[in-house]
């Protein structure tokens, strides 16, 4: 089979998790909420790179799920709008960014639960999937996936099959189905890893999202690709606005962090649009429903 066969043989899911620049988890500068909106207000990039991240979308006619932090939806409905009136599917990514890990299930209900209703208030439409900050649904939260459900959502991008400094769970790769612990099913998306390197040096590693794909140059991520490619599995492809933010104000954290945070930043959006051009991309819900067939319910139904 040819390459680019290949290529149009799995749709991949693209994604995107709207939250902005000062959200990131375990900074001590950013950290407190109470001075999120000083930091909105002095130098808030979320909506700017939004925008070019559509851009991009458009250029390519490709459709992306949209994971939004209810704190950014509250402040900018207009375009939480203008995202859904671009045909992309609107997820939901908690409202105030914290660690599943570190809330009890009471407590990730309420965030999840105002979350869900500011995003569909501005949306219009229902919210059927999430994805946990710092994909912090980790082994000993799966209370997590119960409370999903009795919100009505109908899948979960969250695990991390691979040691992360905030996560990390094991599971089986690629697109399969989670038993909650009432015994409820739900489907998961769980993010792409894939053997990476160079010669016969490859380390199974994440290459396809955030910091991992503004590091890494583009022919490593396009070698994960082809590996997944080869077991039949799409890649998934998550980002940040601030991924794309050479200009992002750079605060103080430890060195290995700041590495993270900031390198790369400039690379993002070729390697983006380098990626829609060569290949096949949908919404995570698309790409879900591809591998295991129709969701109940559906995220285009109007909120009433």
């Amino acid at each position: 089979m040819s390459k680019d066969t290949v290529n149009q043989s799995v749709t991949h899911a693209l994604s995107f998790d709207i939250e902005d620049w000062f959200h990131i988890v375990e900074i001590k500068a950013v950290e407190d909420p109470e001075l999120w909106p000083g930091l909105h207000e002095e130098s808030s990039l979320v909506e700017r790179y939004t925008d070019l991240i559509l851009e991009i979308c458009a250029r390519r006619s490709t459709h992306a799920t949209f994971f939004l932090l209810g704190w950014v939806a509250d402040r900018h409905p207009d375009m939480v709008r203008r995202i859904a009136d671009a045909g992309h599917e609107i997820g939901v990514h908690s409202y105030w960014h914290r660690k599943v890990y570190e809330l009890s299930p009471d407590e990730f209900h309420a965030d999840m639960r105002q979350a869900i209703d500011i995003i569909e208030q501005a949306s219009g439409h229902k919210v059927a999937g999430f994805r946990a900050p710092s994909f912090s649904i980790t082994h000993g939260t799966e209370w997590a996936f119960d409370v999903l459900a009795d919100l009505g959502l109908l899948y979960d991008a969250s695990l991390f099959p691979a040691k992360r400094g905030h996560g990390g769970y094991a599971c089986p790769p690629g697109i399969h189905m989670i038993t909650t612990p009432s015994g409820r099913q739900l489907p998961e998306l769980p993010m792409s890893v894939a053997p990476v390197g160079i010669g016969p040096v490859k380390k199974a590693m994440c290459y396809s999202g955030g910091g991992y794909m503004r590091l890494l140059p583009y022919a490593l991520i396009e070698q994960g690709l082809q590996a997944e490619l080869a077991a039949g599995r799409p890649t998934v492809v998550y980002l940040h606005p601030r991924d794309f933010a050479p200009d992002c104000p750079k605060v103080r954290m430890p060195p290995h962090r700041y590495f993270k945070c900031y390198v790369g930043t400039a690379s993002t959006a070729n390697k983006l649009d380098r990626l829609l051009a060569a290949h096949r991309f949908d919404t995570c819900r698309a790409v879900l429903e591809n591998e295991i067939g129709a969701l109940a319910g559906t995220d285009k139904e109007q909120v009433a």
